[in-house]
């Protein structure tokens, strides 16, 4: 369920009227989702800057320790950290990855990219996922999203609703022949309804698997 901590109508209306001269900030590091998001928002009108960007402007990137066990609590951890060290309007996101039948020791929920302690590479993602393959069969997939957005020291919003989980797909152990960086599992993912690869989906169709319409929906419930 989508909080918030200050309802009053004119802020809203007033930070949704000047969107046009403000730009949110993406609290993320990824090329990726950065512009996965950034295309899905300009149907809103939002612009969308990352923390790359800052980093080139001469800002200094906190680090963020996602210990949260909630996509949620991820989410809200790093808004708060980057709202805290760029006081400018800011949202992070966080997912947690669920398999239908596999033992609780090897789902990976909010640890996608962590194993046994260990921040795993692009390459490393996939001989890992490719491993747990091995060791089930495909895997059947999906993603619960969440989100949580800062506009300013009285303002915040964060959801993790159903509308923001990703459709069941299934991740299978032959590698597509490339690979886009900062989306490793891609590589692995294929569309449950056609059997395609991601990689061969039209960018509208990967664009939707990596911000789900719920997303739009939170934004724009937000910033109306």
């Amino acid at each position: 369920t989508m909080a918030m901590s200050d309802e009053r109508e004119t802020d809203r209306k007033g930070f949704g009227m000047a969107m046009e001269q403000r730009t949110i900030l993406y609290g993320t590091g990824n090329p990726a989702k950065l512009d996965a998001m950034r295309r899905r928002l300009r149907t809103l009108g939002v612009e969308v800057t990352g923390l790359n960007e800052m980093r080139e402007k001469g800002y200094a990137i906190p680090v963020v320790s996602e210990n949260g066990t909630t996509p949620l609590e991820n989410a809200r951890l790093k808004a708060r950290a980057y709202f805290a060290a760029f006081h400018m309007p800011v949202f992070s996101c966080d997912s947690g990855l669920f398999f239908d039948n596999v033992s609780e020791e090897d789902q990976p929920g909010v640890h996608v990219r962590t194993v046994n302690g260990k921040y795993l590479t692009d390459e490393e993602m996939v001989a890992h996922y490719t491993g747990l393959v091995h060791k089930y069969g495909n895997l059947t997939a999906h993603y619960k999203n969440a989100i949580c957005l800062i506009l300013d020291e009285h303002s915040e919003y964060e959801a993790m609703e159903p509308s923001m989980e990703s459709g069941k797909f299934i991740i299978t152990d032959k590698p597509y022949a490339r690979t886009k960086k900062g989306f490793p599992l891609d590589s692995l993912s294929l569309d449950i309804k056609t059997g395609k690869y991601y990689y061969d989906l039209p960018e509208e169709a990967l664009d939707q698997v990596a911000v789900e319409d719920g997303f739009l929906q939170f934004f724009a419930g937000v910033l109306r």
